[in-house]
């Protein structure tokens, strides 16, 4: 289960118990972070948090502040400044450079969240989640929240016609950006616009048993693990306890139409067999998916590229640009656990536009910056 589903799963069952909590959500940071903005810690009353926000820099302060909130019953937006470098001052030698800005909601406000991440993870659509921070207009306060979902459908309201305005169009701005970040609203209307994503989506085309290992990664990140071969009896929890679905075909050919693939679903083939891969790699490529990997090394892709072109299907660069084999980083992999490492390795790569080297040879910021005038204040 990944993190997020941690803290989904004890707010609603807090929630369920009428227990009281806070729920502490980075909304900006600056400079160096352990963490980036959406990343989320729930504090019960009695009992450890759940969560990260700081890989234990700041855990014990937040919780701290999440308990004023529960006594006060309102929400609070509170800062901290890790960028010192003397010990003296801060006496904890927290490894951190940076400052991050904190929105704690106590459980009421606690529980829209999780409903809104729970519609995300259901619908595996993205949604839009607009909160207020802070508001110099009366009739706006803290933690009002407008939803917008990927179809259009606005949700709550913000308290003024006005700001829903703004907030509607920054959603549907960032929604499309896939991106999160504070927005500015009329009326001094300062507003966390975070993009709630689903789960990955990612296709296993093989039911074989080096993809066991790749299911039980995918599974560990939260990914929805969908494993399809054209032998059900292979498809099976026993087999597979990690995968969120199964495929059954009855020709690889038809995977494409038989399993769910859009523009966030990564697909791994990896059946060993040439003929059975090729008839995927035909199906698969005219599918949204962006990012398709083939097992073996470059010359069998290459070759599997060739008797396809000769058998009349088109190739075009944008296709070619889409298969990644061999599948993997390189990392120098051995054995089906290391593969399985070094292409999800790869999948997050893609998934953020990056090369997948080493971080120390990065030339600029290990995060990505946000765009210059978008910046929030951080408090500190």
């Amino acid at each position: 289960m990944s993190e997020i589903a941690d803290v989904l799963e004890a707010i609603e069952s807090l929630s369920a118990k009428g227990e009281r909590m806070a729920l502490a959500t980075i909304v900006a940071v600056r400079g160096s972070t352990y963490r980036r903005p959406g990343a989320r810690l729930l504090v019960p009353e009695d009992g450890a948090p759940i969560g990260n926000i700081s890989g234990g820099c700041l855990e014990g302060d937040v919780a701290d502040m999440a308990r004023i909130v529960m006594d006060e019953g309102r929400a609070r937006l509170a800062g901290w400044d890790l960028t010192a470098d003397d010990d003296a001052v801060w006496g904890l030698g927290l490894g951190c450079n940076g400052a991050i800005e904190v929105f704690i909601e106590p459980a009421d406000r606690a529980a829209e969240v999780a409903n809104a991440l729970r519609t995300a993870l259901e619908d595996e659509h993205p949604i839009c989640v607009v909160v207020v921070l802070e508001s110099d207009a009366p009739d706006v306060a803290p933690g009002s929240r407008v939803v917008v979902r990927f179809d259009g459908e606005v949700q709550g309201s913000l308290g003024s016609p006005a700001a829903d305005i703004e907030a509607v169009a920054a959603a549907r701005e960032l929604l499309a950006a896939e991106r999160s970040e504070i927005r500015l609203f009329t009326g001094g209307v300062k507003a966390f616009v975070e993009v709630l994503e689903p789960p990955l989506r990612l296709l296993i085309c093989g039911a074989g048993h080096d993809a066991i290992p790749l299911v039980r990664t995918a599974a560990v990140l939260g990914w929805n693990a969908i494993v399809a071969d054209d032998r059900p009896a292979f498809l099976t929890d026993e087999r597979y306890p990690g995968a969120h679905a199964f495929v059954a075909l009855d020709d690889p050919d038809d995977v494409a139409e038989a399993a769910p693939i859009d523009g966030r679903t990564f697909v791994v083939v990896m059946t060993h067999n040439f003929l059975k891969d090729k008839a995927y790699l035909r199906s698969l490529l005219g599918s949204p998916a962006p990012y398709i990997a083939m097992l073996g090394p470059a010359a069998r892709t290459q070759r599997l590229l060739m008797e396809l072109s000769d058998e009349g299907v088109v190739v075009t660069d944008e296709q070619r640009a889409r298969i990644h084999g061999p599948a993997g980083l390189d990392l120098g992999s051995e054995g089906p656990e290391e593969i399985a490492g070094a292409i999800v390795a790869e999948i997050v790569a893609v998934k953020r536009g990056r090369g997948g080297g080493f971080l120390r040879e990065r030339p600029g910021p290990i995060h990505d910056r946000p765009r210059p005038g978008t910046e929030a204040r951080v408090a500190g």
